[in-house]
């Protein structure tokens, strides 16, 4: 018995709008009147469902979709019961957040959601071991279920702070980075890296350097945190060997970005246009974050961005939305795990568009704060864009979970 994967992945879909109208709800609180709701119980509960309801339900749900076609005797009942759990707690966050910001509710969901990413984790290197070696996915799949982990570290720390009411703002916002940096550059990232490999059919026996970027990435990770706290006095040593592990992943990602476009340019070649912009864009935006990365390590532009919010969210947004969001949406389209339709590739395309804008607007507004120029309208024009998110994803996931009667892939 096998896991229904295409009812799992359209719940993700429906996920990803609540996600999309929690964002429109801040954004209208932002630039209009509405004070029936406070602005940062709406920001944990957009973020903490994004991370939980959105990424990580679909991350796992494709993990375990990836090895059960390879598991001669795949057992699927734990799965399904973590799934439902970490559905289950994941809309307790959503509520609960939205309700009472940090309170009983959420941090105890925030809490039992960790444990169970621990417990998917355990099973999953476990069933891991039944399946070819040679696999390129393997290694990728356990680094990020280890950096998952990790970055629970953050959260704990956090809520000793919060317990002990011994709150140093210094270690608060490094911890808030620690738990950020080893979900977006760890968790999600490796994860997408072990379903693309998956999706490519790549071996290690393919090419030499496959594994060598594994072991890159997965080293720097740890040192690349350091990115996120440049604001602190760092000691020289220190600052060297993340100038270094900012410098290797660069290296490392285009000198592999290479290798993939050549190998496995026919393959690509058989997708869909609008899928094959997608997945251009998602190495484009990529691409970007891992330079801005390294831009950063200059102290007079690590001064800049973090000194200033709309750069913060931007480079958030950049790897959310554009890099790791539509990675999700194409591998789910690519595989015909939900049938596209030209509905869904309308939705798909604005959904794309939106992300377009949202990342314009936010990096021209950011680079105004700079001289402190106020951009007129800008908030409002943050709206639309939230607007044009969220009917894109609305009208993608309406088509994909509508039953049609054909719905060959397109």
């Amino acid at each position: 018995m096998k896991l229904n994967v295409t009812f799992w992945l359209k719940l993700s879909l429906l996920n990803l709008c609540f996600v999309a109208t929690l964002g429109v709800l801040m954004r209208y609180k932002i630039g209009f009147e509405f004070p029936y709701l406070d602005q940062k119980h709406l920001q944990h509960s957009h973020s903490h469902f994004a991370f939980s309801g959105w990424i990580s339900h679909t991350l796992m749900t494709l993990m375990i979709y990836y090895l059960q076609n390879k598991t001669a005797d795949f057992q699927v009942n734990k799965y399904r019961k973590i799934i439902i759990a970490n559905l289950i707690i994941s809309y307790v966050m959503l509520v609960s957040f939205i309700i009472e910001g940090y309170g009983l509710f959420s941090i105890t969901a925030s809490t039992a959601s960790i444990l169970i990413s621990y417990i998917f984790g355990y099973y999953y290197i476990k069933d891991l071991r039944k399946i070819d070696r040679d696999l390129l996915s393997i290694n990728w799949f356990k680094a990020a279920i280890v950096f998952n982990i990790i970055s629970s570290f953050g959260t704990f720390y956090l809520a000793y702070m919060m317990a002990s009411k011994n709150i140093v703002q210094d270690y608060y916002l490094s911890s808030i980075y620690y738990f950020l940096h080893f979900q977006y550059n760890g968790w999600f990232f490796f994860a997408c890296m072990g379903l693309l490999f998956g999706f490519l059919n790549l071996k290690k026996t393919d090419n030499s350097f496959y594994e060598t970027a594994f072991k890159l990435f997965a080293f720097s990770c740890i040192p690349a945190y350091f990115l996120s706290t440049l604001w602190l006095d760092l000691p020289v040593w220190l600052y060297v060997i993340t100038v270094i592990a900012a410098i290797v992943q660069v290296f490392t990602w285009f000198k592999l970005l290479f290798i993939l476009i050549q190998s496995r340019k026919e393959f690509l070649k058989n997708l869909s246009p609008l899928l094959r912009y997608i997945l251009l864009f998602v190495n484009l935006a990529l691409s970007i974050k891992l330079v801005l990365q390294l831009g950063s390590t200059i102290p007079v532009l690590s001064d800049l961005a973090f000194g200033f919010r709309p750069i913060v969210i931007a480079y958030l947004h950049l790897v959310l939305l554009a890099v790791i969001t539509l990675f999700l949406l194409f591998y789910i389209y690519a595989n015909h795990l939900i049938f596209i339709s030209k509905r869904i590739k309308i939705g798909l395309l604005l959904f794309t568009f939106g992300v377009l804008l949202n990342e314009i607007v936010l990096a021209v507004q950011g680079v105004a704060s700079f001289s402190y120029t106020m951009i007129p309208y800008v908030n409002e024009l943050l709206f639309a864009v939230a607007l044009i998110l969220l009917f894109g994803i609305g009208f993608t996931a309406y088509y994909s979970i509508k039953k049609v009667k054909n719905n060959p892939p397109l």
